[in-house]
């Protein structure tokens, strides 16, 4: 089966984001795919390639591009959402890249499930 995932709240805002992850790496577990997560409103914050969290905390930013880069998933940032809170291309960790909401939408056309978080 394939999925495409939407986050919407920032990393440390609700458990909704791990609660995402978690999803993302049981469902690849059991031989599934992710197409793409699309990060979108406070959710472009996972991309942020400044973020640096305690070293005794679990990083939703570290953990998503691993995830990505291992299982070959498209991270999409909405460029919108990013522009308006202040990410620009330069700031942007590796793993993630700027798109539009033609990229939700292809992804939404593609999967079998679309599942929003946050």
């Amino acid at each position: 089966m394939k999925f495409a995932l939407q986050i919407n709240s920032s990393p440390y805002h609700s458990s909704a984001n791990l609660t995402a992850y978690r999803f993302a790496t049981t469902v690849l577990a059991q031989n599934h795919e992710i197409l793409r997560v699309f990060f979108y409103h406070d959710g472009i914050y996972h991309a942020f390639k400044t973020a640096n969290p305690p070293d005794d905390e679990f990083s939703l930013f570290k953990s998503w591009r691993e995830l990505a880069l291992t299982h070959r998933i498209d991270l999409v940032v909405c460029i919108s959402a990013a522009q308006r809170r202040g990410l620009i291309s330069e700031n942007i960790a590796a793993g993630f890249r700027l798109g539009g909401l033609g990229q939700l939408l292809e992804a939404t056309i593609l999967a079998d499930r679309f599942l929003v978080f946050g």
